[in-house]
């Protein structure tokens, strides 16, 4: 026989829903059979307790969802208060003759309490409570939950939307969308139900007025006419037990009515109704000082007295003087807090797989002595590594990526080396203890020391102790410190790599900080005529010339010209060094003067010659015999050495079409020369042409 659902519920439930179910049942009761005075105490107790219980839960709760149930509870408080109201009427207006306990203790004890023997006093008091009830609290509860459930209904398809464009955008899964969408349903339930259960303590509020009046005129009617009692007698009588049963019915009314203004009072505040209330009164100590002084001024004035206004000035000074004290050591206390939790976060990820598998974008891996040397002065190097940054920043447009400096017991005691995405660039040995002068023609310092050669540019240089820096000044050399050393030779480095360092991120960044006209200029070049990835490696091509992309807006300008007709990304670069012309040759020039390196008229008609075109025009392929190309490399190298040799900044000049191909031969002998077409020459730059490849 199949077990009925009833049954198999678990047994922590049966127990709930049953004794649930009979209180319903209970109270329906009441509303109909006749029950004893004790049975009414115990109910009117219950009452009491069940609406202070209510207002303790209101006060405690984090947010109104957490009390999610309170429109349910209300209309179940109130009912038991009617049904309660209900048979004290009955036995009221039964055996409200035979005096003030006929009703049971509760309304007697309540009537002699409050009334203070006198039911013209017990009358007063509870029309005030019925006004402060009806008037205030429970209008005021009414208009707000009507505005929240207004406000709330009409915000639900924004925060839908809110939600979908998260879950589209990827910066929550479909969990979390679930919740946020199960959240959102229980907010506009709640307070919809809140401004219906609003009107439950109106009309609470109104049927215990009109219960109190029926209870008074019916029970003076009746005593005068059924027990022959005297009208003053009856209404003596019946005037303190309907005033009794109104007190006691209302004071759980203003408490469950409290409860419910407090909570749809709270709007979006999280925590405890204690923790918003009082957290931000004591959020302004000045306030509280300014307040303390006010009462001081009053505790001295005559007429006043002196006491109460001087216990709380004193009270609110201690409270301005002790809050901001007590803040400070919370704050303290979290931000220790918080530093214990980064370290063991950064202490599990330096310990875990996915740690190892990440490598630095660029990373500095020195040698045992090497670190010791360098990191021993860390605040420093860390100063000069961002002004480094900073630089790199101005100079080229984007922000280079954070520097990794890191010792390695892999690498020798005086070596370091540079590492771009986890790959050694470059490595040198450092001659810790010692520093180094750049050597310019013949001339060399007097002191012993070694010749070597310069890390970042190969110069020839002299390394020397450092006790000599003083005499090297002297005689007008300019010694190089190890940290310079290293740094020099790093920021090299991330010059000859910048490609490799402007990342799809970085350029995505750089188009969302453009004006917003630039920015429907990128999409529609990067929708219609090419990809973000073509964008990004036309941006790449500039840089490997150690092009600056700081005007990004005239490199879009100038994409846009060119990119609705052709596709190869390197004549498009072509095209944005041309438009930029003026900057290409405004970074190279000094004072206005560009010194210029010809190719020479034999060389511009061997790479002409080299140019394979197909039958429209285009060039398809550089084919130049390697006998030639040798040739060529010898002769360029000793040109550009001797004008390199004199310490004089210069380019290299040659045909437009030539200029890609001649790049690609002389950057692997000098990576740093600029090498710039004849058409790439600025309007109203002086051009001073030093010499020939010829």
């Amino acid at each position: 026989m199949a077990e009925s659902p009833a049954l198999a519920l678990p047994k922590r439930f049966q127990g709930k829903d049953l004794g649930f179910a009979f209180g319903i049942v209970t109270i329906l009761s009441i509303l109909f059979l006749p029950i004893p005075s004790f049975l009414i105490d115990i109910g009117l107790a219950f009452s009491i307790s069940f609406s202070v219980l209510i207002l303790m839960v209101a006060l405690w709760i984090r947010t109104p969802l957490d009390f999610s149930s309170f429109p349910t509870i209300l209309l179940i408080a109130t009912m038991m208060r009617l049904s309660l109201n209900i048979a004290t009427t009955r036995v009221i207006l039964s055996e409200g003759h035979s005096g003030v306990d006929a009703a049971g203790q509760v309304i007697g004890g309540f009537s002699q309490l409050v009334m203070s023997g006198d039911f013209v006093i017990g009358l007063i008091v509870f029309l005030i409570l019925v006004t402060v009830n009806f008037i205030v609290i429970t209008k005021g509860a009414t208009r707000i939950a009507e505005v929240g459930a207004r406000f709330t209904l009409d915000a639900i398809p924004g925060k839908q939307m809110a939600i979908d464009a998260d879950l589209s955008a990827g910066l929550i899964d479909e969990k979390q969308a679930r919740d946020r969408r199960s959240i959102l349903e229980q907010e506009s339930s709640f307070f919809g139900s809140m401004d219906g259960a609003s009107k439950f303590v109106r009309g609470d509020a109104i049927a215990g007025l009109l219960i109190t009046g029926i209870n008074m005129v019916g029970g003076i009617v009746i005593g005068y006419a059924r027990y022959d009692m005297q009208i003053g007698e009856a209404a003596d009588a019946f005037v303190r037990l309907s005033v009794g049963d109104g007190l006691v019915s209302q004071i759980p009314a203003l408490i469950v009515s409290l409860a419910a203004g407090l909570l749809v009072s709270r709007g979006g505040q999280l925590g405890s109704t204690d923790e918003a209330v009082i957290d931000q009164l004591g959020a302004y100590p000045r306030a509280l000082f300014a307040a303390s002084g006010l009462l001081a001024v009053l505790a001295l004035m005559p007429g006043l007295p002196f006491l109460p206004f001087a216990v709380l000035a004193g009270g609110m000074a201690f409270a301005s003087w002790a809050i901001p004290r007590r803040r400070d050591a919370v704050a303290r206390a979290e931000a220790q807090e918080v530093h214990r939790q980064e370290q063991e976060q950064k202490d599990k990820e330096d310990a875990s797989v996915k740690t190892i598998l990440k490598t630095a974008e660029i990373e500095l891996v020195l040698g045992k002595q090497v670190a010791a040397r360098v990191l021993g002065s860390h605040e420093e190097l860390a100063f000069r590594v961002a002004k480094m940054r900073k630089k790199f920043a101005e100079q080229y447009g984007f922000v280079v990526p954070e520097i990794k400096v890191s010792d390695d017991l892999s690498v020798r005691d005086k070596e370091y080396q540079i590492r771009i995405h986890g790959t050694t660039i470059a490595a040198n040995e450092l001659r810790v203890g010692e520093v180094m002068v750049v050597l310019s023609g013949k001339r060399r310092p007097s002191l012993p020391g070694d010749e070597m050669r310069e890390p970042a540019f190969g110069l020839p240089a002299m390394s020397l102790p450092e006790s000599f820096a003083e005499d090297l000044k002297r005689e007008g050399f300019q010694p190089i410190d190890a940290v310079s050393v290293v740094l020099t030779h790093l920021s090299e480095v991330i010059r000859n790599n910048l490609p490799q360092l402007l990342s799809y991120k970085d350029m995505k960044v750089l188009i969302e900080r453009l004006d917003q006209e630039y920015r429907k200029l990128a999409d529609e070049i990067c929708t219609q005529h090419m990809t973000y990835s073509g964008f990004q490696a036309v941006l790449k091509l500039l840089l490997a010339e150690r092009v600056s992309i700081r005007n990004l807006h005239l490199i879009l300008e100038a994409v846009a010209e060119l990119a609705p007709h052709v596709r190869k990304t390197e004549q498009i670069v072509e095209h944005v060094r041309i438009r930029m012309s003026q900057q290409l040759c405004g970074d190279i020039s000094r004072n206005g003067v560009l010194n210029v390196l010809r190719l020479g008229n034999r060389w511009d008609m061997a790479f002409h010659q080299a140019l394979k075109r197909d039958p429209k025009g285009e060039i398809v392929e550089f084919d130049i015999d390697p006998r030639q190309l040798e040739e060529f490399t010898e002769e360029a190298t000793t040109v550009i050495r001797t004008h390199m040799d004199k310490g004089v900044p210069f380019v290299l000049v040659t045909s437009p079409e030539a200029r890609p191909y001649v790049r690609m031969i002389i950057e692997r002998i000098f990576a740093t020369l600029p090498v710039l077409s004849h058409v790439e020459l600025a309007k109203g730059i002086e051009i001073k042409l030093l010499g020939a490849i010829s």
